[in-house]
Formats: structure tokens, sequence, C-alpha cells
């Protein structure tokens, strides 16, 4: 299906880009709901120029795409507990993710000052003492590498959608995919 001007993928999640001008979200669903019988695909179309993919938020701009950090609404504020008798390599595993998630995401320095401040909310209300998120902080900086970070303009006459497989297997949703793309 050439309607689709980009595509990103993992595990049942799918986000298109399309050019409206060409196709829609609904013609692209019917498609790929008559590709095998035992898969379901639902859409999502973003709202307000915006869209929740995984555990981002992606917010389209007129000639560029915006990243921000998405949670759910049942989302808590809570991990293990510091002082817990978990080995300490689990409770920092959260914290290891989140600040990964600061640190390589092309996100504004706006996002980042709040996203760390909501980090080290989690941190306290955890029961950590701040300066061992502060050392993972620096270490973690310290070992990072230069990344390149992908050209995300576009047209204004894209748009995006999240498609949601409810029944899957991964070969099949390769397969199926392959065939639309």
């Amino acid at each position: 299906m050439n309607n689709i001007d980009k595509h990103l993928e993992y595990i049942d999640d799918i986000l298109i880009i399309i050019d409206q001008n060409k196709t829609d979200g609904k013609t692209i669903l019917t498609q790929m709901n008559n590709v095998d019988r035992h898969l379901e695909f639902k859409l999502l179309e973003e709202e307000n120029n915006n869209i929740n993919y995984l555990d981002l938020s992606v917010r389209r701009n007129t000639n560029s795409i915006d990243l921000g950090i998405y949670r759910k609404p049942t989302h808590t504020d809570i991990t293990i507990q510091f002082s817990s008798n978990h080995p300490c390599e689990h409770k920092l595993a959260p914290f290891n993710f989140y600040l990964n998630r600061l640190l390589v995401l092309p996100i504004t320095k706006q996002v980042k000052q709040q996203e760390w401040k909501i980090i080290l909310a989690i941190a306290q209300n955890s029961g950590f003492p701040l300066h061992i998120v502060h050392n993972l902080k620096k270490k973690l900086i310290a070992k990072k590498t230069k990344t390149k970070t992908p050209n995300h303009n576009n047209t204004t006459t894209q748009k995006m959608g999240n498609i949601h497989i409810s029944q899957s297997t991964n070969t099949k949703n390769n397969k199926s995919l392959q065939t639309l793309t």
C-alpha cells in the first residue's frame, strides 16, 4: 500500500503516518482487517494534532513533530520502595529506564525539566535518597554516546494513526504489515 508515508511498529502497536490527500485511516484499517481473519485491528486517530504511542506523546506541528512523555491515566508515581529487601538492581531499574528515556529522546528543554521533576517526585514517593538518583543521572550522562536523531519533518497533509492489534502472533503481524506496505 503506497498510501502510508511512514510506519513504526512495536509488538502489537503500529503508528502510521499517511497523506490525507491520498487516503484516510478508515480505508487503511479496512484493508488491514481484510488481510487475515484472525487479526483485528483497531484505529485510534490523532486528536488536536496529538496521539500517544507507547510511552510517547507525539504532537504534529505545521512542519515538525514534537515528542513528549506519555503516562497512562492509571500510572502511579511509585516504584519499589528504597527500604524494601529487593536487590538494588531491581530498585534502580525504573530510574535507569526513566533517565535513559529523558536523556535519549529528542524532547524540548522544557519537557526534559518537567520530566526530571517527575522522576525526582517518583524517587521521593518511593523513599529514595535523591542523591542516588542524581548520581545515577550523572553516570548515565557520562556513558551516553552521541546518536543521530531522526528528521521529524513532514507536510501538513499528513495525519497520524495508532493501530492496535487485538489478537496477534508476531509472524502474522509482520506478514500483514508487509502486505500493506
